[in-house]
C-alpha cells in the first residue's frame, strides 16, 4: 500500500526540518518544499542560505526535496503591502498576508503538482474538525511559542488540508528531537519576525525600497499645537513612546498618525487606552459567521496576551470590538484575532480605535 504524499514547508530552520521528521515517522512520504522570497539579504534569512540549508535538512532525512521561487509574489503580495501601509500610517503584519497568499498557495500548488493533497509547516499550532463542520486552529500546547495568530486568515479548503505536527511541542521538546536525531540545523538560530528585514529597521528598509519622498513634518497634540518636528510618519507606530526626542519633561506617546496632513499626534497615557476598535477584512474560522453579542477573548498584536470582548456586527464586512478593560495602543494595521475556547473564532485588520462618547 502506497504511503499518502505531505508536502512540507522545509525553511531550513528547526522548526520545518522536525515537522518533516515527525510526519515520516508516522508514515507519510514526506516531500519537502522550500519557498524562496527574496534574495540579496546579508540575513541568514536570504532565499538562496535558505534553500541551501533545507537541502541539507532533505537529504539528511532522506527526503525529495523542490525549491519553488516566489520572489515576485511575495514582492507584490508582502513587501509593496508592507510598504503601502507604512506610508498610509498603518502598521501592517506581513506575516498574516503571507500565509494565506503566498506560503499556502505556494505549497498546495506545488503539492498538486506532485500528487499530493495534504501540506503540513512548522507552526507551533493545530488544526481540528470541530463538531460543527468548521475546520479550525487550535491553539499550541505552548502559550510561549503559540503561533496561531498569524494563521487567523487561512481558509477552510486550506485548513481542511493541512497538518502542524509541533502544536503539541514545547520548543524545548522541538530542539531536544533536533539534537537527538542530529539534525544538521539543530542549533540554528530562530527566524526573526520580519524575514525580509534583517536589521528590523523598517524606517531604512522602506527608505531603500520606494521611491516616495518621505518628508518630515510636525508633533502636534490633540488640540493641533505643534510640539516640534518628526523625521516622517515611516518612523512611528501607535503607542510610540520611544526615539521621539520630546523634550516634554514627562512620558508622551504617539496617538495618531495623519498621513494626510504629514502630522503625528502625541498625548499622554491614558490617551491610548481605547475600549473599541473597528475591523475590516474578516475572515471565520471555527465559527460561520460573526453576530452581534458574540463573546471573545481578543488579541491586538502579537504578543498581546488577549482580552474579554463583545462583538457588535455593523456591516457585511465590519466589526466593532467592544472590550470589557480598556485596551493599550490599538494599531490600524494590525491583525485582531478572535478565540474561542482554545480555538480561533477568526480575526480581521484593525481599520483604527473607536472613541465613543
Amino acid at each position: 500500500m502506497d504511503k499518502e504524499k505531505i508536502v512540507v514547508g522545509l525553511s531550513g530552520g528547526v522548526d520545518s526540518s522536525v515537522a518533516a521528521y515527525l510526519l515520516k515517522e508516522e508514515g507519510y512520504e514526506v516531500i519537502g518544499v522550500t519557498m524562496v522570497n527574496f534574495r540579496g539579504s546579508d540575513s541568514a534569512e536570504d532565499g538562496d542560505r535558505i534553500a541551501g540549508d533545507a537541502a541539507s535538512v532533505a537529504e539528511f532525512l532522506g527526503i525529495e526535496h523542490h525549491v519553488v521561487d516566489f520572489c515576485a509574489e511575495f514582492k507584490e503580495n508582502v513587501i509593496d503591502y508592507f510598504i503601502k501601509e507604512y506610508l498610509s500610517g498603518r502598521t501592517p503584519n506581513p506575516c498574516v498576508v503571507c500565509n494565506r497568499s503566498i506560503k499556502w498557495k505556494a505549497i498546495m500548488e506545488q503539492g498538486e503538482k506532485l500528487g499530493a493533497k495534504l501540506l503540513a509547516t512548522g507552526h507551533y499550532a493545530q488544526t481540528e474538525l470541530l463538531p460543527n463542520g468548521r475546520y479550525a486552529v487550535k491553539c499550541s500546547v505552548t502559550s510561549a511559542k503559540d503561533q496561531t495568530y498569524a494563521l487567523y486568515g487561512l481558509t477552510q479548503e486550506q485548513l481542511a488540508r493541512t497538518r502542524m505536527p509541533l502544536g503539541a511541542y514545547t520548543k524545548e521538546e522541538i530542539r531536544a528531537i533536533a539534537a537527538k536525531i542530529g539534525l544538521p540545523v539543530a542549533d540554528k538560530p530562530d527566524s526573526m519576525e520580519i524575514c525580509f528585514i534583517p536589521d528590523k529597521d523598517y524606517a531604512k528598509f522602506i527608505e531603500e525600497h520606494t521611491d516616495a519622498v518621505i518628508p518630515k513634518g510636525n508633533y502636534i497634540n490633540a488640540s493641533g499645537e505643534i510640539l516640534g518636528r518628526h523625521e516622517g510618519i515611516i518612523h512611528y507606530t501607535i503607542g510610540q513612546r520611544k526615539g521621539l526626542n520630546l523634550a516634554m519633561g514627562h512620558p508622551v506617546f504617539v496617538t495618531e498618525i495623519r498621513p494626510e496632513t504629514n502630522e503625528v499626534v502625541i498625548g499622554e497615557n491614558e490617551d491610548i487606552l481605547i475600549p473599541v476598535l473597528k475591523c475590516s477584512n474578516l475572515n471565520a474560522m471555527a465559527v460561520p459567521e460573526f453576530t452581534t453579542g458574540m463573546e471573545v477573548t481578543a488579541k491586538i498584536r502579537y504578543n498581546h496576551k488577549g482580552a474579554p470582548a463583545v462583538l457588535e456586527r455593523t456591516g457585511e464586512d465590519e466589526l466593532l470590538v467592544r472590550f470589557r478593560e480598556p485596551q493599550r495602543a490599538i494599531t490600524p494595521g494590525q491583525a485582531v484575532v478572535f478565540y474561542q475556547n482554545g480555538y480561533v473564532a477568526g480575526g480581521g485588520l484593525i481599520d483604527g480605535a473607536v472613541k465613543e462618547s
